[in-house]
């Protein structure tokens, strides 16, 4: 039955050529590969305080920032532990900063999709969005397309989400998404000076499905 606790059985690899076809429009948002392209509009987020407070990236300056862009936009494959690919979140009817070429969508956020086990059939997610188009909803809107992504095409067991404990928000937003809190790891990075928790949250396959229709 869908959803059932089966063997585990990720569908991978999930090559480039798959990933770059995967394409979702939800009610406002639009997801599709990131590209090296994409990166202008990522530095806007990437290099604000209050986003690097809660996600493990280094203060860059724009050159690198511009690099670690188009690195993240070639990780196009999922085949072994730790692989991952990244979903450019677009909002339509917001021009990007990025001036050529004219009328271009921007990049308001990304979603991560990573390989855990593929033994034990499990990914993580994570995602980011631009402070500045928080609290519409639009982060949930976008983690939830992957997450239905991720059991749909994948099949994963299990989905997990890593995240600074101190960060409510995401928090809620895990609990939105239909996850629970499994464990808090004490003292598990060492982030701006100080030691901080990181939280655990998940959902298996089964839990993913008993919510949806078309599962």
């Amino acid at each position: 039955m869908p959803g059932s606790d089966e063997a585990p059985a990720l569908r991978v690899p999930f090559e480039p050529e798959a990933f770059g076809a995967a394409r979702f429009e939800t009610d406002r948002l639009v997801l599709r590969a990131l590209e090296a392209s994409d990166a202008p509009d990522v530095w806007e987020y990437q290099r604000l305080p209050e986003v690097l407070r809660y996600i493990p990236w280094p203060e860059r300056d724009r050159e690198e920032g511009f690099e670690h862009t188009r690195t993240r936009a070639a990780m196009r494959r999922l085949a072994a532990d730790g692989d991952a690919v990244i979903f450019a979140v677009e909002l339509p009817g917001e021009a990007s900063v990025v001036v050529e070429p004219a009328a271009r969508t921007r990049v308001i956020g990304d979603v991560m999709l990573r390989v855990s086990s593929v033994a034990n059939a499990q990914l993580e997610i994570g995602w980011v969005v631009h402070p500045d188009f928080q609290g519409h909803g639009y982060a949930r809107e976008a983690a939830q397309a992957v997450l239905d992504f991720a059991f749909k095409t994948l099949r994963p067991h299990r989905v997990q989400a890593l995240l600074d404990a101190r960060n409510e928000a995401s928090a809620r937003l895990c609990e939105r998404l239909g996850m629970r809190r499994e464990a808090t790891l004490l003292g598990e990075q060492y982030d701006d000076d100080e030691w901080t928790d990181t939280a655990i949250y998940a959902i298996l396959r089964r839990e993913w499905a008993s919510g949806r229709l078309d599962a």
